[in-house]
C-alpha cells in the first residue's frame, strides 16, 4: 500500500505525542506522596530561605562574634535545661517511667547544682539528654504524620507536627511568664543561639545537596521516623585516657 505524502509528519506527531505522554507520566510517579503539597512547600521554604539569608544569618553571625564562647555555651544550656521540662512530660505520656524519672532527674539537678541550668552538670553524672517532644507522644499514641508541611518561619513539619508545636509551645514556662515582652526578648535570644549552633550544618547542605528542598524534606522525615522509634541514642560525653586521646564511653 502506498502511504500518503502526510504519513511522515504523523509519525513524527505521533512520536512527539508519546513521548510528551511518557514524560508525564514519570512525573505524575516521581510525586512524593509524604508530600502532595510539595509546590506550596517550596515556595514557602524559598521565602524562609530568604529570610533566613537576609536576617537569622547576619543576627547569629553578630551574635556569635559579641558572644565569648562560655557564656554561648551557658545560654544553650538555660534552653535545653528548660526544654527537659517538655522532654520528662512526654517521657511519661509516651509510657517511659524510667526514662521520664531519670529526664527530671536530670531537670531537677541542672537548675539547682547547674545554677538555673546554665552548666550541664547531669551530664556529668551520666544522665545525657534525650530528645523527646509532643509530636513523638501523638506519633506514640497511634496518631497518623499527616502530609509534609513547611510553616513560615518555622521551616519543615508535619501536619501533626504542628499540634506538636502548639503542645511543646504550652509546655514552655517561659511563655507564662509576665510582662509579656521578657517572653519575647528570650525567645529571640533562643533562635539567635539555635541559629549560631547551626551555622556550620546550613553550610553543609549547601554544598551537598543538588536539590536543597528534597534534601531537607527527607533529612527531616528521616529524623523523625528515627526519634519516634527511639533508633538514637543520647549524645555520649568525651573522656580522656590516660594517653590524652579522646574516647568515647
Amino acid at each position: 500500500m502506498k502511504s500518503s505524502p502526510r504519513s511522515p509528519a504523523r509519525r513524527i506527531a505521533a512520536t512527539l505525542l508519546l513521548s510528551f505522554g511518557l514524560a508525564a507520566g514519570a512525573m505524575a510517579e516521581s510525586v512524593d506522596p509524604r508530600d502532595p503539597w510539595e509546590e506550596w512547600n517550596r515556595d514557602v521554604q524559598s521565602v524562609n530561605d530568604r529570610l533566613d539569608e537576609y536576617v537569622m544569618e547576619p543576627v547569629a553571625s553578630g551574635y556569635r562574634w559579641i558572644t565569648p564562647q562560655v557564656v554561648d555555651r551557658g545560654i544553650t544550656n538555660f534552653f535545653s535545661n528548660v526544654d527537659d521540662i517538655g522532654v520528662f512530660l512526654n517521657d511519661f505520656l509516651q509510657f517511659k517511667p524510667l526514662q521520664g524519672g531519670q529526664d527530671l532527674g536530670r531537670f531537677m539537678i541542672n537548675t539547682t547544682a547547674g545554677i538555673g541550668g546554665f552548666i550541664d552538670v547531669a551530664s556529668y553524672l551520666d544522665l545525657f539528654k534525650h530528645k523527646e517532644d509532643f509530636d513523638q507522644t501523638l506519633a506514640v499514641w497511634g496518631v497518623p504524620s499527616g502530609p509534609y508541611l513547611v510553616l513560615p518561619f518555622f521551616g519543615p513539619g508535619t501536619m501533626r507536627g504542628v499540634v506538636g508545636l502548639v503542645g511543646d509551645t504550652a509546655t514552655n514556662p517561659i511563655n507564662y511568664v509576665a510582662p509579656m515582652f521578657i517572653p519575647m526578648v528570650t525567645g529571640a535570644i533562643n533562635v539567635a543561639d539555635l541559629r549560631a549552633d547551626l551555622q556550620s550544618t546550613t553550610k553543609i547542605i549547601d554544598a551537598a545537596a543538588q536539590d536543597r528542598y528534597a534534601f531537607i524534606r527527607n533529612a527531616y522525615l528521616q529524623d523523625r521516623i528515627v526519634k519516634i522509634h527511639d533508633a538514637t541514642r543520647p549524645r555520649m560525653k568525651n573522656k580522656r585516657s590516660r594517653n590524652g586521646t579522646s574516647t568515647r564511653k
